[in-house]
């Protein structure tokens, strides 16, 4: 009796265990066949990058005189 109990919930275990990998790979399939990663990163990503990237402050090259030391610019 012991026994079949013991193994009644081992292998309600492994069926969930083998569910779960289940799922797990066909999110995974789904993410790589409609190339999901990709778009998130071109529709998200990169546009949140890009204005924050374009509101920084930068040098201008054309202000700094002919003789001038790149280092003393700086």
């Amino acid at each position: 009796m012991l026994g079949k109990k013991k193994a009644k919930k081992k292998g309600g275990f492994i069926k969930k265990a083998v569910g779960l990998l289940g799922l797990t790979y066909a999110g995974l399939f789904c993410v790589f066949y409609f190339d999901l990663d990709g778009k998130l990163l071109y529709y998200f990503v990169e546009p949140f990058m890009k204005n924050h990237y374009d509101r920084m402050e930068r040098r201008d090259p054309h202000s700094v005189p002919y003789g001038q030391i790149d280092n003393e610019y700086m």
